[in-house]
């Protein structure tokens, strides 16, 4: 019988249409054999595409953190579009939001389910390199050091990556916190990492 919820697609300028929810969907008919897809068509702008896309997507029971982080992420620039100031990637995690950013958090956090703060802790995470952001979403770094190490300079982020491939261990907690201190101190160097990487866990 096909798919329950159909597909939601706005037309484009060219005559076209775009799938704006409902890409999984229309791949699981076509591995089916199906020749069609039932489907509704939307008018909405771009924005309202990408905020709807962010919101059907943040529905489905297996998230990855990077997945998480880059949709709160988009869907904040296009309310910032809209005419709301959202961009949050260079604020600190401690620093309170005031106005229209608040607002717009807050919004985000109480469609998911999270916290405001745990919505900026997730776009924090769109500052990490590649390699270390698939650190986060296979486990092997923990969400709260991730949000940390996003502090640092990418080319830091770099050097790092080579003493968690070199030593196989991910920095903890405190050792991510650690990291950000002499980074935002212009002291963290190669040296500087390995000697803070080397230093013993607490059980």
């Amino acid at each position: 019988r096909g798919i329950i919820t159909p597909v939601t697609l706005r037309p484009k300028e060219d005559g076209r249409y775009e799938i704006v929810s409902g890409h999984r969907r229309r791949k699981a008919c076509e591995l089916a054999g199906f020749d069609t897809v039932k489907a509704e068509v939307r008018e909405m702008t771009r924005d309202e595409a990408i905020i709807l896309m962010v919101e059907s997507n943040l529905q489905r029971s297996v998230i990855l953190p990077s997945e998480k982080a880059f949709s709160y992420k988009m869907r904040l620039e296009a309310m910032n579009r809209q005419g709301q100031r959202t961009d949050l990637t260079s604020t600190p995690v401690v620093e309170k939001l005031s106005g229209k950013e608040a607002l717009s958090v807050t919004r985000i956090g109480n469609d998911s389910g999270e916290s405001r703060e745990q919505v900026r802790r997730y776009i924090r995470l769109t500052e990490l390199i590649p390699e270390l952001l698939d650190l986060v979403d296979e486990g092997r770094i923990a969400f709260r050091p991730a949000v940390e190490l996003s502090y640092l300079q990418k080319e830091e982020q770099s050097a790092l990556l080579e003493q968690i491939s070199y030593a196989d261990a991910t920095p903890s907690l405190a050792q991510a916190i650690k990291l950000k201190r002499f980074s935002q101190d212009g002291k963290l160097n190669n040296e500087v990492i390995e000697s803070i990487m080397s230093e013993e866990k607490p059980n």
